[in-house]
């Protein structure tokens, strides 16, 4: 499991633009055959400040993710602009041991 942390901040006074474009892009996103998980949280402190919560099942699963249309078109197209800064980071699940 993949599990994906990325923080985005929006431009001044363009976290609403953001957020109505990530709107219409995790319905997408969560309907992708190697996505398990795809939350987007906006800041309750700075309107313009983003984490998003991805899990896929394996790296070519968010690989395929990020060449899909809508990833082209809602994220790279619609949000990069938009956006002072871009990060993420991965991460993988530790899974429980048994004893």
């Amino acid at each position: 499991m993949l599990t994906v942390i990325a923080n985005y901040h929006a431009k001044p006074d363009k976290g609403d633009e953001v957020a109505a474009i990530l709107a219409r892009h995790v319905a997408l996103t969560r309907a992708e055959r190697g996505c398990t998980q795809f939350l987007v949280n906006r800041s309750e402190d700075d309107p313009d400040r983003f984490v998003l919560y991805e899990q896929y099942v394996d790296e070519a699963a968010f690989q395929w993710h990020r060449k899909t249309p809508h990833f082209a078109h809602y994220v790279e197209n619609g949000i990069a602009p938009l956006l002072i800064e871009r990060t993420w980071k991965r991460y993988r699940l530790v899974e429980p041991s048994v004893e």
